[in-house]
């Protein structure tokens, strides 16, 4: 079961909270224990001041993953962490990069739970791995491949 905590910071345009929740049990559903998980939307300010803190760089992002950091004592709670999605970079995004809104939300929702789950880029193995996921992910949600554009 996943529990899921919507934060709406933003009066921006978002995705309704059973499109966030369709997105994240299809990211989670591989996971056999439940999630407890916060998304909290923001603008611009706040996406940037995270990002600076959290990341040093100065900019608003599209997503950030914060996975939950429990004490081994505490490993059993169903605690997986939060992401903060930036809404105005997300939409302006989609529009740079001809890509429907729709699924570009579905990607960075599913990618940020995938962090939450352990899975990262930062070498070319692991970026396959998660990557690939993904465009599995994306394709049973009727979406093309995200990455389409990056292998050119």
């Amino acid at each position: 079961m996943l529990e899921l905590d919507l934060q709406r910071a933003s009066d921006a345009p978002a995705p309704t909270d059973a499109e966030f929740r369709r997105w994240c049990e299809l990211a989670l559903r591989q996971r056999t224990a439940d999630s407890e998980l916060t998304i909290r939307l923001v603008d611009e300010p706040e996406g940037r001041e995270l990002n600076h803190t959290w990341r040093h760089k100065d900019y608003a992002t599209n997503v950030l993953s914060f996975p939950a950091d429990v004490p081994d004592e505490l490993l059993d709670i169903p605690l997986l962490g939060d992401l903060v999605i930036c809404i105005p970079v997300v939409t302006r995004e989609a529009s740079e990069q001809g890509k429907a809104l729709e699924a570009h939300w579905a990607h960075l929702v599913i990618h940020g739970c995938l962090h939450l789950l352990g899975y990262d880029h930062i070498d070319d193995e692991e970026a396959e791995e998660m990557e690939a996921l993904e465009r599995t992910l994306l394709a049973e949600l009727g979406h093309p491949d995200p990455y389409i554009d990056d292998e050119h």
